[in-house]
């Protein structure tokens, strides 16, 4: 199998009932669109896909969105998807990019490299007329070991820190108005801006919304250096709550660069009332 984190639809349906394959569906929406992302996985899904719920796969603890479970509540709930440490697994979403890249990441965050994203998701796979199904699928239990590598992940304290370091290139995926402070948060509550020294890479940017197939390599690479981004440099990815972001680590990874983090809380945190200083503009 090669290095590239994509897959493609011919590789997956040629694969299809392969044991040793698992496919996830982590199509995710914001709070209250409906209908929910269960509903539409219920509806039509790959055959012997299971549901990746980012919502409930989450430190359940935590006020702020989906943030990362402990190792033991991930081993916990892929291993009731049926999957195991000796898995491929394929995940995939509605082909709007939210949040097949957050699976992945979660995967290779908890010691699992061997996952992948299909490029174009169900929106390609349903466009070239390939099976799907309806339904819940039942799976056997898997063994899965999970060991959390710290390296994947940055907090609220070491953004602050960095702000003042610029150890770090900080790169937000969120739409530029959203980035510039031009329009408001989705986020109820939060202000609008961004993290002070930051750039934007808008994650829809980075793939053709016709297709819903990630766009090229030199595109890729393109985009970053039009955001003034040093790819040879360190990078934390950082959204609204820390799901699109992934789609930069996701690109990055395709460039060739795996040392990246991604900033869980994102704006959710960053972004509350009593959060840290912030910045407006371009």
């Amino acid at each position: 199998m090669t290095t590239d984190p994509l897959v493609s639809t011919e590789w997956l349906a040629a694969r299809l009932g392969d044991p040793a394959i698992r496919v996830i569906d982590a199509s995710y929406k914001m709070p209250g669109v409906t209908p929910l992302p269960t509903e539409d996985y219920l509806a039509a899904h790959i055959p012997g896909a299971m549901f990746f719920d980012v919502t409930s796969i989450a430190d359940p603890e935590d006020p702020l969105p989906h943030m990362y479970p402990d190792s033991a509540q991930f081993a916990r709930d892929v291993a009731a998807l049926g999957i195991s440490n000796r898995d491929t697994v394929v995940a995939y979403d509605s082909g709007s990019w939210v949040a097949a890249p957050r699976a992945w990441w979660m995967f290779r965050s908890f010691g699992h490299s061997n996952v992948k994203v299909l490029d174009g998701g169900f929106k390609k796979w349903r466009k070239e007329k390939r099976p799907v199904e309806s339904g819940k699928v039942a799976a056997g239990r898997g063994h899965f070991d999970a060991v959390f590598d710290e390296r994947h992940l940055r907090n609220k304290g070491q953004l602050i820190k960095n702000v003042a370091s610029a150890d770090e290139q900080v790169v937000d995926a969120r739409p530029r108005g959203r980035f510039e402070g031009t329009t408001p948060e989705p986020w109820p509550g939060r202000r609008s801006g961004h993290i002070p020294g930051s750039r934007n890479v808008p994650y829809a940017e980075l793939f053709d919304a016709e297709t819903g197939l990630m766009k090229s390599v030199d595109a890729l690479r393109a985009a970053f250096k039009k955001a003034d981004v040093d790819i040879a440099r360190p990078v934390v990815t950082t959204c609204g709550s820390g799901v699109s972001a992934a789609v930069l680590t996701l690109a990055l990874c395709r460039l060739g660069v795996r040392d990246t983090a991604l900033y869980d809380g994102s704006w959710a945190e960053w972004g509350l009332p009593d959060g840290p200083p912030m910045a407006t503009g371009k």
